[in-house]
């Protein structure tokens, strides 16, 4: 599962207006959301779908389904921890595992994405993790559902991935971490990325 936002200006990426300007920011939620796209069909660990929001009638929503083996989904929940709990209940309905991956991690790569799928599909861990580098996950991997992982969590924030361990703690689930990646939320996480992804987009600022 990816989760992504319809790249419209000043809606997406609104952290990277100030380096980026409206519609830069909005080009590079495109852009980094075809990459991982990209990547979780290549990985080749069962079936991707797109996770949209607000909803999947976005034009480049319909361009990547066009694109590539994806099914569109819409999301739906209350505030962000609704919705990937919705998402991944509904997934671990029908398949023994399943990855959820947000769209704001380029170094998150086909590679990664087979080894957490390795991982979790091998039953020694119940969950898996990729931390980011500012304190939250890039991909959580679950082989059961349960809501406390998703519910009042304080998204955005550097106490996501010690409030999730603590949780899983709570729960005695055995899981595993890979090695953290940094995810692009601010001006200055744009250093991580590869001059290639958005070095032709307006910089307004250096802040």
């Amino acid at each position: 599962m990816v989760f992504a936002r319809a790249p419209v200006p000043a809606r997406a990426k609104r952290r990277l207006v100030p380096a980026l300007g409206p519609e830069g920011a909005a080009e590079l939620q495109g852009r980094m959301t075809r990459r991982i796209v990209a990547a979780a069909v290549a990985a080749d660990v069962g079936a991707v779908s797109l996770w949209c929001a607000p909803d999947s009638g976005h034009p480049s929503f319909r361009e990547l389904a066009g694109r590539f083996p994806i099914r569109l989904r819409d999301q739906r929940g209350r505030g962000l921890g609704a919705r990937m709990g919705a998402a991944m209940e509904d997934t671990l309905r029908r398949r023994s595992f399943a990855l959820l991956a947000g769209s704001d991690c380029p170094g998150l790569g086909e590679d990664r994405l087979r080894e957490a799928a390795e991982r979790l599909a091998g039953s020694a861990v119940d969950a898996i993790l990729v931390p980011a580098l500012d304190g939250g996950y890039v991909l959580i991997g679950l082989r059961r559902f349960d809501e406390s992982l998703f519910a009042d969590v304080a998204w955005g924030t550097e106490r996501v991935l010690g409030e999730t361990r603590r949780r899983l703690r709570a729960l005695r689930w055995r899981w595993d971490e890979l090695e953290p990646l940094p995810d692009i939320d601010r001006p200055s996480d744009l250093v991580h990325l590869e001059p290639a992804i958005y070095s032709d987009l307006v910089i307004e600022s250096n802040e």
